[in-house]
């Protein structure tokens, strides 16, 4: 299968692209309807409405264990808690500690010349040198990755099905 093909991708799956340096994380924004996410600039706050078959793209510069985990709790922390999206300043200080940066929307455009953090276009995402000028493109019922095919891809749950909690009593 070339990148350029459909990759099926549910809400309650996450795709884990590795790269030899870094790691993308995507998911469906997911949900019935559109989606608001807040985008918190040094300018100002606004929303972006996210359609179900859109996605959030995660960018993590690194590969093991630990920034999978990191990759998979920002994501969720976004999309299940509703936990802003946030934009640094240019020459913020905290810019070069980011180890994870997300963008949001049809349409991602991974780039390698641009601060961490920085930029308020949800189009756009720093990533690894070797993702440069890569697509991720949201599609119903999965994604299309452009511009990746070195890349190992693997699928894995995101959102464990809800359980209804149970009810225990207790007699003293």
């Amino acid at each position: 299968m070339t990148r350029h093909d459909k990759i099926p991708l549910s809400s309650s799956e996450m795709l884990l692209v590795h790269g030899n340096s870094g790691t993308l994380a995507v998911v469906k924004a997911g949900g019935a309807q559109r989606q608001q996410f807040f985008v918190d600039t040094p300018e100002g706050e606004f929303v972006l409405a996210v359609g179900p078959e859109e996605l959030l793209v995660a960018s993590g510069f690194g590969t093991d264990e630990r920034i999978e985990n990191g990759l998979r709790c920002v994501l969720y922390m976004i999309r299940e808690v509703n936990s802003p999206l946030i934009v640094l300043p240019k020459n913020h200080p905290a810019s070069a500690r980011l180890k994870i940066v997300v963008a949001a929307g049809k349409r991602i455009v991974l780039s390698c010349s641009i601060t961490p953090g920085t930029h308020p276009e949800q189009h756009l995402l720093c990533g690894m040198k070797e993702f440069d000028g890569a697509e991720i493109l949201g599609v119903e019922g999965g994604v299309v990755l452009k511009g990746l095919e070195r890349a190992k891809c693997e699928k894995r749950g995101f959102v464990n099905e809800i359980k209804k909690p149970r009810a225990y009593l207790f007699f003293f």
